[in-house]
């Protein structure tokens, strides 16, 4: 029976690595809010890692969470270290392109609680009165985070985030 067992464990086992194995190289998160204000008054909001902080989720996350930041104020080039509790982290954020009023790039460099190394990208479309701003993510997903990814959902985990982020915007960005 013990045989039996052991036997059945070693399928399952392999089972999911192998299923695992067909699962994507990559991921890719994105959500969209229109905004009733023009791209050059949200611009800033994003360009900026300092203003990008007062409506960030993440920030949020964390109160008491250190923030070092250096380079330009902002644009390509503005980076900022940060270090938090669980939910935030350890890592940094680089704005990598900046193309007033309607795209800014980032990359985010993970050390905790895992390392990884995502780009993320805003962009701002004018349609009328409003702008629909997109914030996407997409990074590799390596072999080891493919078996993760099969019990959490990248797209569940950071989705909520960043529809709360676009809705704090929103409110900025209006008054």
């Amino acid at each position: 029976m013990l045989k039996i067992a052991s036997i059945v464990i070693v399928v399952v086992v392999a089972a999911v690595l192998l299923f695992a194995a067909t699962r994507p190289d990559t991921f890719q998160v994105q959500r969209t809010a229109s905004i009733k204000a023009p791209p050059e008054k949200i611009f800033p909001l994003i360009n900026d890692l300092q203003r990008f902080k007062t409506w960030n989720p993440f920030a949020k996350k964390d109160p008491n969470a250190t923030e070092i930041y250096s380079g330009p104020a902002s644009g390509k080039g503005a980076k900022s270290a940060f270090a938090g509790n669980s939910e935030v982290g350890k890592g940094s954020l680089e704005i990598t392109e900046s193309s007033p009023p309607s795209r800014v790039a980032m990359q985010l460099r993970m050390i905790e609680p895992i390392m990884a190394r995502n780009n993320i990208e805003f962009t701002l479309e004018p349609k009328g009165d409003v702008t629909n701003v997109t914030w996407a993510m997409h990074g590799p997903v390596p072999y080891f985070a493919k078996i993760i990814h099969l019990v959490f959902n990248m797209d569940r985990m950071i989705g909520g985030d960043f529809e709360a982020g676009l809705a704090s915007l929103k409110s900025v960005a209006e008054k």
